[in-house]
């Protein structure tokens, strides 16, 4: 589902234009965006967490010139759905 299909859901849904949808869309994903690279998580309970995870540093390899290059320790954003948002999946959605 892409950000479009969302917008005319939520607006077909909800009887509102799909104009104002899509800014409160946008808008909600710049806060989660601003929050996360101020290094805040964000909490929605029922849903999931927006965290900032911490890869370690660690060895790479070039393959190209055969050499080992060292990665630096970075963070990186993740999400970690809600038990009930996972048991939900796991229950309605067949293996494929």
């Amino acid at each position: 589902m892409t950000k479009a299909e969302i917008v005319t859901k939520i607006s077909e849904k909800l009887g509102i234009e799909k104009g104002d949808v899509q800014a409160t869309v946008e808008s909600f994903m710049d806060e989660v965006k601003t929050s996360l690279e101020s290094g805040d998580n964000v909490y929605l309970r029922g849903f999931g967490s927006f965290i900032i995870k911490t890869r370690a540093e660690k060895t790479g390899r070039n393959i190209s010139k055969n050499t080992t290059i060292k990665i630096p320790a970075h963070n990186i954003p993740a999400f970690k759905p809600a038990k009930v948002f996972v048991e939900g999946v796991k229950s309605n959605v067949q293996v494929k």
